[in-house]
């Protein structure tokens, strides 16, 4: 195999020559949304003893700050990983993940020995009871921002964790303390955590609860709904919508992930009576995931249910359909070779990873004989028409080859993203066309 990317476009300035073969546009076959893309669907939960009975492409768990950071400056990440990680369900899965410091019904998530040094723990009920710390506590704060920029050194450039939710204050890390709002941290300690977050990941997309906070009020932010699609839509004041309205981040979708739970223990409802509901949730919150309780952890042998379910997760995120590729009816070995992709984004949402998107020319064996590389940004494909065009000096013997297309996962090193196209595909890579090489 020639080297990979061994061509470029800075070849163009040694002026190879157009080639002058004759254009064709060939039509390319629609077909159903795939059901297991990367980063969009369903993110459930990664326990040892959970199961899940249809697609899932992303796991989900909470972790209390009391296992990360069981003595001071003591990070057991390692042990993190193995616990949420390693499970049958999370093994081969992108990671989604929240840090909370108190989770009622749970043994309280603040360390001991930070416990210990004084910080002020308040009692509360709810259907059970708990104990809030004092989020404004200084020493609270300042390890709270060592935790932070810890889990950046060590996540954010790991392309396995796929999102994370800002978390840390308030009941489950979700940002509120209801009833009891006065428990719940003070303007300043929330900006102080979203700062912390964005420093120490400048390269991953945080999600946070609240769109009309007025810390929360950043263009680059993304949100999650833990009441879906119950609390989701216009109409009532506190719903998650109106709220992002309120505060301005109603666009935010457009370059940062929508996501959140589903109503608990209430998957065959919003299949069913409330499906509609359901899907104008999506439409209109431009929602990407839906976990940890989602649809497929609920087993069923209602082929409704089932047929919804795969529905849910092609309406979620991006969907990428290719129309029509334009390419010389030949080409020529050293001559630059283009060609034009038409298609849409049929989703709701953009992908929100600058992942790369590959070509490759395969020989009769489905060997890569020569590969290279769009500069395409697909984080600019928005739902609706998208154009991709592409060049490249051939450098292969002349013969008869497969011309496929492929988005990279940087963390399995090989194309991952399907299209909603009936073509075939191999390793990854979709099959477009055959291309004759003189």
């Amino acid at each position: 195999m020639l080297s990979l990317f061994a061509v470029t476009l800075s070849l163009i300035g040694k002026n190879p020559l157009s080639h002058t073969s004759p254009l064709t546009t060939i039509a390319l076959p629609p077909g159903p949304g795939p059901t297991d893309n990367p980063l969009k669907g369903f993110a459930s939960y990664s326990g040892k003893s959970d199961r899940h009975y249809g697609p899932v492409s992303m796991a989900f768990h909470y972790v209390p700050w009391s296992e990360l950071e069981p003595n001071e400056g003591d990070y057991h990440f390692d042990a993190m990983e193995s616990k949420y990680w390693q499970t049958s369900l999370a093994r081969d899965k992108p990671i989604v993940f929240r840090v909370y410091l108190d989770y009622p019904g749970r043994p309280n998530g603040v360390p001991e020995w930070l416990i210990q040094r004084g910080i002020g723990m308040r009692p509360y009920r709810r259907s059970t009871v708990g104990q809030s710390p004092d989020y404004d506590d200084p020493d609270l704060r300042t390890h709270l921002v060592k935790l932070i920029a810890a889990l950046g050194q060590r996540y954010n450039t790991n392309p396995r964790v796929a999102f994370l939710e800002v978390g840390f204050l308030g009941h489950w890390g979700e940002w509120h303390t209801f009833p009891q709002t006065e428990l719940f941290a003070n303007q300043e300690t929330q900006t102080l955590v979203l700062n912390a977050m964005r420093n120490a990941f400048p390269d991953k997309q945080l999600m946070a609860r609240y769109g009309d906070y007025a810390s929360c009020r950043l263009p680059w932010l993304g949100f999650h709904d833990d009441l879906f699609p119950e609390d989701t839509l216009a109409g009532v004041s506190w719903h998650f919508l109106p709220r992002m309205v309120r505060g301005g981040t109603d666009r935010n979708w457009q370059v940062a992930p929508i996501g959140g739970e589903m109503v608990p223990r209430a998957a065959e409802k919003w299949l069913g009576e409330g499906w509609e509901t359901t899907q104008q949730a999506v439409r209109d919150g431009h929602f990407s995931w839906i976990g940890p309780y989602n649809p497929s952890v609920e087993p069923t042998s209602d082929p409704q249910f089932a047929a919804r379910r795969s529905h849910l997760i092609q309406m979620l995120g991006y969907q990428f359909t290719w129309k029509s590729l334009t390419l010389p009816q030949s080409a020529s070995v050293d001559k630059l070779f283009k060609l034009t992709l038409v298609g849409s984004n049929d989703g709701v949402a953009p992908f929100y990873y600058p992942w790369r998107v590959r070509f490759a020319l395969l020989g009769p064996d489905d060997d890569i004989q020569w590969e290279w590389e769009s500069h395409v940004d697909i984080r600019n494909w928005q739902p609706g028409p998208i154009t991709l065009n592409t060049q490249t000096q051939l450098a292969v013997s002349p013969g008869r080859y497969r011309l496929a297309i492929g988005i990279v996962d940087p963390w399995k090193q090989k194309p991952t993203v399907k299209f909603a196209n009936e073509l075939p595909s191999v390793d990854g890579l979709t099959i477009l066309t055959t291309v004759n090489v003189r």
